[in-house]
């Protein structure tokens, strides 16, 4: 990890491997197989629009984290003179 990781690739990783998982217990299901797909896809898209959500926020958190971390070094650089 860089010290620039925001936590991004482990959100996206979690939300991945928890649609994986959902996916394999629908395969297991008794259903048909229709039904389970359609299911799938229906969860599929749920679970993309919360990671992009998901991800935006984290975007987010991570611009003002910088933002604040310039802004304590400028004062700490100020302070130093």
């Amino acid at each position: 990890m860089t010290s620039k990781d925001t936590g991004t690739g482990f959100l996206i990783g979690f939300v991945l491997g928890a649609v994986v998982g959902v996916s394999i217990g629908f395969l297991y299901a008794p259903r048909s197989g229709a039904e389970t797909r359609g299911i799938l896809k229906e969860k599929a898209e749920i679970a993309k629009e919360k990671a992009l959500e998901a991800k935006e926020k984290a975007v987010e958190v991570a611009h003002k984290i910088q933002e604040t971390a310039d802004e304590v070094k400028k004062k700490a650089q100020a302070v130093a003179e």
